[in-house]
């Protein structure tokens, strides 16, 4: 058995790829029902007025309507959607 290591490609290079995270729409950003607002890994943000979570913590629209961050007690921030009628100035 040789005890030196062969010439060529070391076992270094692979990597997983990107997950695609983050904030996909951005307040005061126009939602329809079932667009992606944001995705992340736990409840960095957490979902607000008419906004869903997903079972990997995706948080989309669940109505048409204008994208508004808030903050929450405690520090915490949400995301919630408002419709157009009572659009709220950010």
């Amino acid at each position: 058995m040789a005890h030196k290591k062969s010439s060529g490609v070391g076992g270094a290079g692979r990597d997983s790829r990107s997950k695609r995270l983050g904030v996909k729409k951005f307040g005061s950003e126009w939602v329809q029902p079932g667009h992606i607002i944001i995705r992340q890994r736990g409840t960095r943000i957490h979902p607000g007025r008419n906004v869903g979570m997903g079972k990997d913590h995706t948080i989309f629209s669940k109505i048409e309507g204008f994208v508004k961050f808030e903050h929450m007690r405690g520090g915490r921030k949400k995301v919630s959607v408002y419709p157009s009628s009572s659009r709220v100035s950010t």
